[in-house]
């Protein structure tokens, strides 16, 4: 009898989870997406619905679940600044408490658990790209903290586990990611810019335009969040997941423009604080260990989203 492995994904409704459901499903996985609606979105895996391997829970992470899985990818949790930043103590809670429930759950079913952690771990880096062993430099007092040292503490309750309770784990740090399902109001830069040259509206750029950006389009991602799930027991990571290729704000700005045809000006605000200024993952360790690295260019990228974009505005009226 064919081995049907049963694989549930936090935050399964969200853009990266949706995206991610779709590709184990085509692996022939049962997939479980658990959301509580938050900022994940029934739309982004409606056409999933059909599929008898496929099921969606109403439920948030911070309390205990209680089912049958051989993994967990531990997506939940809101990722741009205006949704973390609206509840900042429920951010918080769904980093560490979300992380401690699904370790619970991994060590009960001896499942095998994916963190999507985030390069936000590294905060407004002095090293420059960073690199896995990298301690970082994040304010624990500021706006972002309840995302940055949410993630970070989620982090250390993955290795605690893993070395008390020898749970198996699998650390991944996302870097901006972009594509289609994007929340068109999750104040990230590439729907802000996406949304404001098609509406025509003046694009907003933080400080000069000059802070760097990596951006890695979602199936890459998706490709390398599978791939260090498949690794050996031995490999926990973290280990970075996102594009070398390294933008400026204001070259990202002007491909909008050039792409979507618009006639938007480029406007420029003060930064807000502890923004980055450089962003650029070091993926060595991703391309040895995973055998991975992006393929998809940005423009080839920025067109899909930005037809998900026109489709989105031309509905919401």
């Amino acid at each position: 009898m064919h081995y049907v492995p049963r694989i549930l994904v936090t935050g399964g409704a969200g853009f990266i989870g949706s995206f991610l459901c779709e590709r184990l499903l085509e692996t022939g996985a049962e997939v479980l997406c658990v959301d509580n609606f938050f900022t994940g979105r029934r739309t982004n895996v409606a056409h999933l619905l059909d599929n008898p391997k496929f099921e969606v829970m109403r439920h948030d992470v911070t309390f205990p679940l209680f089912v049958e899985v051989d993994q967990i990818y531990n997506l939940a949790c809101p990722a741009s600044p205006i949704h973390y930043q609206f509840d900042p103590v429920q951010t918080t809670k769904t980093s560490v408490h979300g992380a401690i429930n699904m370790l619970g759950l991994a060590k009960r079913t001896r499942a095998r658990i994916l963190q999507a952690s985030t390069s936000e771990v590294y905060g407004d880096p002095v090293i420059h790209p960073q690199t896995e062993d990298y301690w970082g430099n994040v304010n624990p007092i500021g706006p972002r903290s309840c995302y940055d040292e949410g993630k970070r503490c989620a982090e250390t309750l993955f290795f605690d586990y893993h070395r008390q309770h020898k749970v198996e784990i699998k650390v991944a740090r996302i870097f901006n990611t972009y594509g289609p399902r994007m929340h068109p109001n999750d104040g990230r830069v590439v729907s802000n810019f996406i949304v404001q040259a098609l509406k025509g509206e003046d694009i907003t750029l933080y400080g000069d335009g000059n802070q760097t950006r990596s951006f890695c389009y979602v199936s890459d991602l998706v490709t390398g969040l599978v791939s260090l799930m498949g690794t050996g027991p031995e490999f926990t990571g973290p280990v970075n997941i996102g594009n070398p290729g390294e933008f400026t704000i204001r070259q990202l700005a002007e491909r909008v423009i050039d792409l979507t045809g618009s006639k938007s000006k480029l406007v420029h605000r003060p930064l807000p604080q502890d923004d980055p200024r450089q962003r650029q993952p070091d993926i060595t360790l991703a391309r040895d260990r995973l055998g991975w690295e992006p393929t998809v260019r940005l423009d080839d990228g920025l067109k899909p989203t930005i037809a998900y974009f026109e489709e989105e505005i031309r509905v919401m009226g």
